[in-house]
């Protein structure tokens, strides 16, 4: 019981990060007949609830998820890619991205040619990003961000400092996960922008001023995200992938 109530608590807080939660009321439980007459129901579960994390990725929110005693997950931190801090760690060049070939106005391609890794990450974008100029280059990040993940927190507050919007383009998004590769995120920002009201040719042509802030995540290791580690250490989780910002990779 207090887990229900502590749940309804963090979804309500949840909604004011753009999260979209979805209460699934399971069909009647079918009774199962017993001798003499009585009946029993076939699981004791009564309700299922999912919350969807739209366009934000499993690593984005719970890459440094370390979870309960006896449990595992595969996240930035299991695979080595950052530390518990937040820096990149020994397997940090495994999340590198990638740039492409498929010049506008070329034909959509579920894996276009890659030419090259970035340098750098372009510095994110600030779009929608709170208290913030519209559609600028977001001077809270630096120029030069390595190629890979980022801990958002290092450079704003976790609480109400709204990021740039990603990609909203449900084929642009298996774009950016290239067949499983997971390295064509920011390429894909740069050349579509957030969705249809920003469509090629971009401001810039072949720069949406996108991309950077695909690489983004927040650190539970840190205080970041405390109604989703809640979730996740009373709850199962799981990767779907929907609408992904940044590489995910599941848990169990």
């Amino acid at each position: 019981m207090n887990n229900r109530r502590h749940l309804k608590n963090w979804m309500r807080r949840a909604s004011a990060f753009g999260i979209a939660a979805v209460i699934a009321l399971s069909p009647p439980l079918v009774p199962h007949a017993k001798a003499g007459g009585a009946s029993h129901a076939t699981t004791p579960i009564n309700h299922v609830i999912v919350i969807v994390g739209e366009n934000h990725t499993f690593d984005n929110v719970f890459g440094v998820y370390q979870p309960q005693t006896g449990q595992k997950v595969s996240n930035l931190l299991s695979q080595g890619i950052v530390d518990s801090d937040g820096k990149p760690g020994p397997n940090f060049e495994k999340a590198e991205q990638k740039q492409a070939d498929d010049s506008f106005p070329s034909k959509y391609s579920i894996n276009p040619k890659i030419t090259g890794a970035y340098a750098n990450l372009p510095q994110p974008n600030t779009t929608y990003a709170f208290g913030q100029p519209l559609n600028v280059p977001d001077t809270r990040f630096p120029a030069n961000l390595p190629n890979g993940p980022f801990q958002i927190s290092k450079y704003t507050s976790y609480q109400v400092a709204y990021t740039g919007d990603p990609v909203h383009r449900f084929f642009q998004m298996w774009q950016q996960f290239d067949q499983g590769k997971l390295d064509l995120f920011v390429w894909v920002g740069l050349q579509v922008g957030i969705g249809p009201d920003n469509t090629p040719p971009a401001p810039t042509p072949g720069n949406t001023l996108q991309g950077g802030e695909a690489m983004g995540f927040y650190n539970m290791s840190e205080g970041d995200a405390p109604v989703f580690k809640f979730i996740a250490d009373n709850y199962a989780i799981s990767d779907n992938y929907h609408q992904g910002i940044m590489g995910g990779t599941g848990a169990n």
